[in-house]
Order: C-alpha cells, then sequence, then structure tokens
C-alpha cells in the first residue's frame, strides 16, 4: 500500500474489500481522536497528529484514513504496540492535561483489531459509520442556514425597535493580575452575542454571511445596545465600560448621550473596534481616536492574532490598547523575541489576552509580561472568588451563577438573592 492520506469511511471501506481477498497479516490501529478535549482538536493540533500518525502508518507500510468523525485509521501489515505506545508517549508529552492521554487510560485512545479474526467486526463498524455520517450529512443540510438578504437586514433593522435587547446584552470582565498573583476587575467589556440575537429573528438565518449586510446591520445594533445599558437593572458598573461599536458609531447621538449624560467623571469607556472596520476607513479610525482621547476614552483594537499582530503597523495606529486572542499552538511559542519586540513597544499594560481557557494561556501571557486576561478561565476564577462571599452559594452552580452574573436584566438574573454579590467587582 502506499501511504496516502485518504479520507472518510467510503474510501477505508474500498480499501477493505480489497483487504478481504487475503486479509491474515494484516491489522489496524483505530486511534479516537475524537474523544481528546475539543481544545486538543485544535485544527492545528490535529494537522500535527496527522503528521505523526502518518509517520507510523509509514513504518507500518499502511495507509491513514481520517474518518468524518474525525478519527485516525491505520491499515497495515506491521503495527504493533510499541510504535503505537512511543507516538501516545510524544502526544501525552504534549497534551498532559488531557485525561484521555493519562498513563493508566491511554488504552482508551486506541485500538488494535488483528485480521483475519477482527476482520468482519471493524468492517460491520465502519459500514454503520458510514451509514451515520451519511444521515447526519443529510440532516446538517436540511437544517443549514440560509444567507440574510438585503430586503431582510433592512426587516430586521426595523425589527430592533420591537426586541428588549437588554435581556440579551452580557458582560465580561477583563481581569488584571498584580505582583502578589491577585485579580482586580481592569475593565468589564459589555456586548451582545450574535446566536443570543438570531434567536430573537428566524434561526435559520444567517447574519455573518454578508460581511458588508452584517456591518450595515450592527451599526443598528449598536445604538440599541447603547440604549440598552441606559435601561439596565446593573446598580454597580466598572469605572471602565467597553463596547463593541463600529467606528461610525462613536459619532452616533446615542454614543454621545451615554459618554455625556450616563457615566459619572471618574468612569471611562473603551470602544472595542475590528481590524477589518480599521482598514476600511483609517480617517474615521484616527478621527475616532482622537474624539475619544479628547474626552479621556480609549480606543482597543480587537481580535489580533499573535501573527496579525506582527504585520500591523502600530507607530502608525497608536491604539490604546490591543487585544490578542490566545490560541492552543501558543504554548509552544513562549519564547519568540519578535513577539517580545512588539509587546514591549505597545506596552505590556496595554496589551490584553483574551480567550483564555486554561491556565496555560494565563502562565503564557505571564511568561511575555502581560497582566491582563478575559476569557472561560478568568470566569472561573472571578465566579469562584464571588461565590466565596455568598451565603447562598449552595443553592446554585458555578455555571449557573455565571449566567446569572453576565446578564444585566430579565427573570433568569432575578432568581439570584444576593445580586449585590453577583455585581461585586473584586
Amino acid at each position: 500500500m502506499g501511504n496516502n492520506k485518504v479520507i472518510h469511511e467510503t474510501y477505508l471501506l474500498s480499501a477493505l474489500d480489497r483487504v478481504a481477498r487475503n486479509p491474515s497479516g494484516y491489522s489496524v490501529l483505530y486511534i479516537n481522536i475524537s474523544k481528546l478535549r475539543p481544545k486538543n482538536r485544535h485544527p492545528e493540533f490535529v494537522k500535527i497528529f496527522a503528521k505523526l500518525f502518518d509517520s507510523i502508518a509509514g513504518n507500518a507500510n499502511g495507509t491513514l484514513f481520517i474518518l468524518s468523525n474525525g478519527d485516525f485509521v491505520i491499515l497495515g501489515r506491521e503495527i504493533t504496540e510499541n510504535i503505537v505506545e512511543a507516538a501516545i508517549k510524544k502526544l501525552r508529552d504534549g497534551l498532559s492535561t488531557d485525561p484521555l492521554l493519562h498513563q493508566h487510560e491511554s488504552k482508551d485512545f486506541f485500538k488494535i483489531y488483528n485480521f483475519p479474526e477482527d476482520f468482519s467486526k471493524f468492517y460491520q463498524l465502519i459500514e454503520h459509520m458510514q451509514t451515520q455520517a451519511q444521515i447526519d450529512k443529510k440532516e446538517t443540510q436540511s437544517q443549514q442556514k440560509r444567507a440574510v438578504s438585503a430586503e431582510e437586514i433592512d426587516d430586521l433593522t426595523k425589527a430592533l425597535d420591537f426586541i428588549d435587547i437588554s435581556e440579551i446584552v452580557k458582560r465580561q470582565s477583563v481581569l488584571r493580575v498584580d505582583k502578589s498573583g491577585n485579580f482586580k476587575v481592569f475593565f468589564q467589556e459589555f456586548f451582545i452575542a450574535v446566536k443570543d440575537l438570531v434567536k430573537k429573528f428566524d434561526p435559520t438565518l444567517d447574519l455573518l454571511a454578508s460581511r458588508w449586510l452584517f456591518y450595515y446591520f450592527t451599526q443598528a445594533l449598536d445604538k440599541k445596545t447603547i440604549s440598552a445599558l441606559l435601561s439596565s437593572n446593573l446598580q454597580k458598573w466598572p469605572e471602565i465600560i467597553s463596547l463593541n461599536l463600529n467606528l461610525s458609531s462613536v459619532f452616533s447621538h446615542e454614543f454621545v448621550k451615554f459618554a455625556k449624560t450616563f457615566l459619572k467623571p471618574e468612569q471611562k469607556i473603551i470602544v472595542e473596534v475590528q481590524l477589518m472596520d480599521v482598514f476600511n476607513n483609517l480617517p474615521k479610525y484616527f478621527k475616532t481616536k482622537e474624539i475619544l482621547q479628547s474626552g479621556g476614552h480609549l480606543l482597543l483594537i480587537d481580535s489580533v492574532s499573535p501573527t496579525t499582530l506582527k504585520m500591523l503597523n502600530l507607530d502608525l495606529l497608536k491604539p490604546d490598547l490591543i487585544k490578542i486572542f490566545w490560541e492552543p499552538l501558543l504554548e509552544y511559542d513562549s519564547n519568540n523575541q519578535d513577539f517580545k519586540r512588539i509587546i514591549n513597544a505597545v506596552g505590556k499594560e496595554n496589551i490584553i489576552l483574551a480567550k483564555c481557557d486554561s491556565p496555560k494561556a494565563l502562565k503564557w501571557g505571564l511568561q511575555y509580561g502581560i497582566t491582563a486576561f478575559q476569557g472561560p478561565f478568568i470566569d472561573e476564577i472571578e465566579v469562584a472568588l464571588c461565590r466565596k462571599k455568598c451565603p447562598m452559594a449552595h443553592l446554585c452552580n458555578a455555571t449557573e451563577c455565571l449566567k446569572k452574573k453576565r446578564l444585566l436584566s430579565g427573570w433568569y438574573r432575578e432568581t439570584c438573592q444576593h445580586k449585590e454579590i453577583l455585581e461585586h467587582l473584586i
């Protein structure tokens, strides 16, 4: 057999049909990639796995198949447990936190089928997977979202006037770590998740299909979001409030009213803008930054990857803050001199590492001198500190507490008996 990588059950069944004429001496290694934790199934990780197991396929004079659920199959003649264990050890060293790869559980990660005795059993397994994959494909196609049209965008924009946006506006803290390892709220971001908004309309609509139509829609949505903050039930506001806005929204009546009449003198606004919005209208970017800074407010460039950060002309843009998105593979890049130089140029205190989903993300950021963090793992820390102060913490779990803490209003938030603790800023 060649050592080519092929995809899906159909190709594997064809290969098994050929092997069926003389299955003696063949075996199959089945690797349960789909059972790893979601973060460890990141596309970049899967590429690394594929290279690793492709080399095993070569050593075993076999072929690597990638199934529809993401699992790997190697069909060959010389598959031994020693070869497999060596590969598992490499994975275990790189993904030590995944329980599936713990020393005593790694057997659950792979299984060897020896032919001819296991041939029928394995063939039936792949046939079943093929049938299920075809069913799943049909269901996915039937549930596929359709791109929103220009006419529908106008209707949706008008419909915003009849929706209580305040019930889907959420907040998420950015925490700063001091030298003693204590966490304090740096600022809170207020936003609307598109998936929550779509539930208010037709769930089959894909609002993101057209970037320009979505941009047009969010201009109206920005104004509604700002107005929703004005009518929020939140009693304790952070000193710094962050808003995801289009550049043009800073010039709107709603934003000016919010900045001038709602904020207390000691409060500031951070306006988070997308890179695409910046590049599409640089003159407006600079004008927006000038207006914000003249009012004592800040401008943040959002959703920047470390790779993109290296390509930005920061001497020209000079944002007040930059939000970098954590990616799992960054764990293996902890001493990048170019990245250190850029962070030092921007100012370590002006970088936020977002989408932090594990202690590894926090550790990585601290290694580069970053002290401000946001993401699921940071939410866990904040909620844990909140629950320590709550005498009724036993009545709900951390997930429920986080959901209530994120909401600004609505019946679910009202079920909390200690909203003063829920709103407490650490």
